[in-house]
C-alpha cells in the first residue's frame, strides 16, 4: 500500500497552515480528487475518499484493488465551501464521499455537468434542485470560486437528448488564478480552443491512458498529457489518475519524460502533498 505524503490530522495540520497564506493551494487527495484553497475559501474537485468500489467490486471479475492510502475521512472536511464532480463514475461522484461532506455541512455547494442532474441528485439522495448545472461552454460561481464547463471526451463525449454533454472539465477561476481540471478526457479536436483562452497556471490531467483489457473508458496518457498541457500553454501540469487502483493505473515516468522533451513545466505530487503559488 502506498502510503500519502500527509493524511489525517498531518494533512489537515498543513491545510489549516495554508489558511493563511497568501496565493493558490492545491493537494492531490488520489486519483483525481484535488483540494483547492485561494484566500480562505476552499473547493474540492472530483473526491474520491472510501473505499466504495473496491467492496462493489469485490469477488468479481474486475477488482478494484486500492493501491494507495486514503488521504483523510471526508467527514474532517466540513470547511469545503464547493464540491464538484465532472461525471457519473463513481471515482468522481462517490457518495460515500460527499455524502458525510454535505451533511457536515448542508450550505456546501455542489457543481456538476446540468446533463447529470437527475442521476446525482438520485445517488447523493438530495433534492434535484441543489448542485448548480454547467454546461459546455457555460460557467457558473459557487463557494468564491468560478466554475467554466469544457466538453470532455471519456474515449468520446456524450450527450443527453437535449445535446448536453455528459463529461465535462473545469476551468476554476480563483482570483487571478485559473486551474483547468479535465475529468476524464481523451484530446479531441476543439479541446485547445477551448482550453487556451483562460491561460492555465496549472493543468490536473489523467495518465493512466487506455486499455481495451481494462474494460472500462479510457483517458490520456502520460504522452498525451504532457501534449496536450503544452499546447493549451499550461504554466505547470499536474498529472493524476494513478496509482489508485491496480487494474487501471500506469507509471508517470512517460509523462515527466515528454515533458522535459517539450520544455514543459510539471509537477509529480504524492497523495497527500500540497503545491502552491504564492
Amino acid at each position: 500500500m502506498i502510503e500519502p505524503a500527509l493524511s489525517d490530522e498531518p494533512f489537515l495540520a498543513d491545510v489549516r497552515a495554508a489558511r493563511g497564506m497568501p496565493g493558490l493551494h492545491l493537494w492531490w487527495l488520489g486519483q483525481s480528487g484535488f483540494l483547492l484553497h485561494h484566500e480562505g475559501r476552499f473547493a474540492l474537485l472530483d473526491p474520491y475518499l472510501s473505499d466504495s468500489l473496491t467492496k462493489k467490486y469485490a469477488n468479481t471479475d474486475k477488482p478494484h484493488v486500492r493501491m494507495t492510502r486514503r488521504v483523510v475521512d471526508p467527514a474532517r472536511l466540513n470547511f469545503v465551501h464547493v464540491i464538484s464532480s465532472s461525471h457519473n463514475h463513481t471515482d468522481h461522484l462517490d457518495a460515500e464521499t460527499i455524502k458525510p461532506i454535505m451533511a457536515a455541512d448542508p450550505k456546501v455547494r455542489l457543481v456538476i455537468p446540468e446533463a447529470n442532474r437527475d442521476f446525482v441528485a438520485q445517488r447523493l439522495q438530495i433534492p434535484p434542485n441543489v448542485p448548480d448545472g454547467v454546461e459546455d461552454g457555460m460557467s457558473v460561481k459557487a463557494g468564491g470560486f468560478e466554475f467554466h464547463g469544457v466538453a470532455a471526451a471519456h474515449e468520446r463525449r456524450e450527450l443527453d437528448e437535449q445535446g448536453r454533454d455528459r463529461f465535462l472539465g473545469y476551468v476554476v477561476k480563483a482570483g487571478p488564478y485559473s486551474v483547468y481540471h479535465s475529468g476524464d478526457t481523451v484530446t479531441y479536436v476543439g479541446i485547445v480552443e477551448k482550453v487556451w483562452p483562460f491561460h492555465v497556471d496549472v493543468a490536473l490531467l489523467p495518465i493512466n491512458g487506455h486499455a481495451p483489457q481494462r474494460r472500462v473508458a479510457g483517458n490520456l496518457d502520460g504522452r498525451e498529457a504532457a501534449f496536450l498541457a503544452n499546447d493549451i500553454g499550461a504554466k505547470l501540469v499536474v498529472p493524476c489518475h494513478y496509482e489508485m487502483f491496480e487494474f487501471n493505473t500506469a507509471s508517470p515516468e512517460d509523462f515527466m519524460t515528454e515533458c522535459e522533451r517539450l520544455g514543459q513545466p510539471y509537477k509529480v505530487l504524492r497523495a497527500g502533498e500540497r503545491w502552491s503559488i504564492q
